[in-house]
């Protein structure tokens, strides 16, 4: 039997790089786990991360901010699911 009470957490973030460095930073983002790249042009790049908990989010925030060229890592939003409403396709925006 599955725990309902499971829950699952999304963020976006946005990383700003040395422009120099972009590239080197976008293929080190392509190598984490749960971290994927949505975008990037001129220096910043929108990632999204998923995991388990807010404190894994953060781990994988705190292990971006630290690679070499990059100047600032922000989350911007948090998601959070829990195991009974994934696939639910129920909206969570205000439209």
């Amino acid at each position: 039997m599955s725990d309902r009470s499971a829950s699952y957490h999304i963020s976006s973030a946005v990383i700003v790089t040395m422009p120099h460095m972009r590239e080197r930073v976008v293929a080190e983002l392509a190598e984490m786990p749960n971290v994927e790249i949505y975008a990037h042009e001129a220096g910043k790049i929108v990632v999204v991360i998923e995991g388990t908990s807010t404190g894994m989010l953060g781990e994988s925030l705190s292990r971006i901010a630290v690679l070499e060229g990059v100047v600032a890592a922000n989350m911007v939003f948090e998601h959070v699911e829990t195991q009974g409403e994934i696939g639910h396709d129920r909206r969570t925006d205000a439209a």
